[in-house]
């Protein structure tokens, strides 16, 4: 059953979705149930304000409905053997189709308007009262933020929230006027982002607190994705209708530039932030918080009500960061000796299974490919999955495993092979003694499957946002709770990504920032190991110069999608790096996957109907219905094909 949520872009007055602050260590703030102009004249009122901000990241990253609308139906993930409709129809294969009253796409729009307005109540009044701007472009940021994630996903959206445009609006409207791209841009993104980069303090004010850094990201993102939009390579429609010219007299050329320089700026001067060092560090839980994250929903262990959720189940909803769930498949199937041996443990190689999500074989073999040099593979998937059977009080010092050979706790049960091994696999006709359809392969202690044998049902798990806790003891912990980690929503690393896309298209660059020089630091970065995520031993090795020495002489803007695909997989990015660059339809559609049965090793293409209309998302039809407008308004409202 798909969920729907019905919401007014406008209210009379906002709900804050503040339990209290991002994390314990920042923005303590009680809650409040309405905002009034004067409220935002007060430094309490800022404070409350920009809290509700922060906390708004929560019931976007991390909520896995949104999550699946970015990655499924991309080439980064199908939908997984237990997926219901909210999967199927986002991954145009024909198991299910997009439509207005699809949950998934509908869950920003309903989101962020309220966020919008109480962005424009602080913007609107804090200034009268001596509130540093400082602390008034945190609250511009965010509105450019939410702007620039509805122009991407819908098009052209409403700046009029019913008191006029980029107004605080404290009456109920229901009638809404839709502005162009253009318009969106140029009046409320550009401006906004602007004003944070020439105002936000260079270190973050709180921990997790947007920065200088982090607007010129997002200021360079947008001038990056304005740009393709003035270009418009491959033809895709755009609502509401406009000529695709800048109303500021820029052409394309000049927005790549700006992308360029704006990245450049950031890198050049990055103030408390820049890149760890190795791609393991980003990811690892021990590390959250680290100097490359520039903005992330926060979530925390020590108090369910600075978590906004449980401590001990998950919801399945908002504020829970159960995103993570979504491509973790069934391991607490897997049996040696009869017994579970891979119990469910709230560890980041494990945590809850819900099989909704499945990479695809295509990863495995294509984005990455380069299993030796690279760390990110490695630092993205669990590809070993250990016995851990002791932690639930089983007390066997070994169990039985592929071939009749004992395994100790901490032991490999299963292993996902980096490649097609030179013996075949002896796979069983089912689930077999395993039970999870795994493989054999001559004197070894662990079951295998190869690349090619991974499946809807089975296949290795998304580490890098598997959950992380310090208070589980020596047992289990909680692993049916939400991940209380941080959910990482901008990196500064994609200030190089942004840059050498920029300069790819043709943007004049500065001596050492060449297109290949600026991803061969990503690339370096990856070729430096410390650790061996999946075979659990510490690992230092630098392969930086194999790493650049692999890079081709010029690179394009595919291969920078698939390095942006390497540094971030599974974070949420992939569709708009598809719609931004218009190669969805050329990079996603068709991909191989085995079905959704134990035992089930075959690969079998599947073929994606991506049409150009699909390049932005329905409004939501809960939207349209609850507006007081004639019916051809409505119709006129909703992005052609979607009526």
């Amino acid at each position: 059953m798909k969920l729907i949520q019905i919401k007014t872009i406008v209210a009379t007055a906002l709900l804050t979705f503040v339990l209290g602050g991002c994390n314990d260590n920042i923005l303590d703030e009680q809650p409040r149930s309405i905002y009034e102009p004067g409220y935002f004249k007060t430094e309490k009122g800022v404070q409350g304000g920009l809290t509700s901000m922060y906390n708004h990241l929560r019931n976007l990253y991390g909520q896995a409905y949104y999550y699946n609308s970015l990655i499924t139906g991309t080439d980064e993930a199908t939908y997984g053997a237990s997926a219901d409709g909210n999967f199927k129809d986002m991954d145009l294969s024909g198991a299910g189709s997009i439509i207005s009253t699809s949950y998934p796409t509908s869950i920003l729009w309903s989101t962020v308007f309220p966020n919008i307005n109480t962005a424009s109540g602080v913007i609107e009044n804090a200034g009268e009262v001596g509130i540093a701007e400082s602390l008034i472009s945190e609250a511009r940021f965010f509105r450019a933020f939410d702007y620039f994630l509805l122009v991407q996903t819908y098009g052209g959206v409403p700046l009029d929230l019913g008191a006029g445009e980029l107004k605080f609006n404290t009456s109920t409207s229901r009638f809404s006027v839709r502005n162009t791209v253009p318009e969106v841009y140029t009046k409320g993104i550009f401006p906004d982002l602007i004003k944070a980069v020439n105002n936000l303090p260079a270190a973050p004010r709180l921990t997790g607190t947007v920065t200088k850094t982090t607007a010129r990201l997002f200021l360079a993102k947008a001038y990056l994705t304005y740009a393709w939009w003035l270009q418009n390579p491959n033809n895709i429609p755009t609502y509401p209708e406009t000529t695709r010219v800048d109303p500021d007299g820029h052409d394309a050329a000049w927005y790549f530039q700006q992308a360029y320089n704006v990245a450049v700026d950031g890198i050049e001067s990055p103030g408390a932030n820049g890149l760890v060092a190795t791609y393991y560090d980003v990811n690892v839980g021990t590390n959250d918080r680290n100097k490359e994250m520039l903005l992330y929903a926060d979530h925390t262990e020590k108090s369910e009500v600075y978590n906004g959720s449980s401590l001990t189940y998950g919801s399945g909803g908002a504020p829970d960061n159960f995103s993570g769930w979504m491509m973790t498949w069934n391991y607490p199937d897997l049996k040696s000796s009869g017994v579970n041996s891979v119990q469910r443990e709230a560890e980041q190689h494990l945590g809850r299974p819900w099989v909704r999500m499945a990479p695809t074989i295509n990863v495995f073999e294509k984005t990455f490919a380069d299993k030796t040099n690279d760390s990110r593979y490695d630092g993205t998937f669990t590809t070993v999955y250990r016995g851990n059977w002791n932690k639930a009080g089983n007390t066997s010092a070994t169990l039985n495993n592929a071939n009749g050979l004992p395994v100790a706790p901490g032991g490999a049960i299963l292993t996902f092979l980096d490649s097609e091994p030179s013996t075949p696999i002896t796979y069983p006709s089912g689930s077999g003694a395993n039970n999870v359809g795994a493989g054999e392969l001559p004197g070894r202690s662990d079951y295998v499957i190869s690349p090619r044998g991974i499946s809807r049902i089975v296949y290795p798990g998304l580490w890098k946002l598997g959950p992380y806790r310090t208070d589980s003891g020596t047992g289990l912990g909680q692993p049916n709770a939400g991940s209380t980690r941080p959910f990482p929503v901008a990196k500064f690393s994609e200030l190089y990504f942004v840059a050498a896309e920029a300069a790819v298209k043709g943007a004049a660059t500065k001596a050492g920032k060449s297109a290949r020089e600026l991803i061969n630091v990503i690339r370096a970065r990856a070729g430096k190991w410390r650790f061996d995520n999946n075979g659990n031993v510490a690992k230092v090795a630098d392969n930086s110069a194999a790493m650049i020495a692999a890079t081709p002489a010029t690179i394009d803007v595919n291969y920078i999608l698939e390095e942006r695909s390497r540094e971030f997989y599974g974070e949420g990015y992939r569709w708009f790096d598809l719609v931004r660059t218009q190669k969805w339809e050329e990079l996603a559609s068709s991909y191989e996957i085995g079905g959704a049965s134990k035992g089930n090793h075959t690969p079998i293409k599947v073929n994606r109907t991506i049409l150009k209309y699909q390049y932005i998302r329905p409004i939501p039809q809960g939207q349209i219905d609850a507006m007081i407008m004639t019916p051809e308004e409505k119709k006129a409202y909703q992005n052609p094909s979607y009526n």
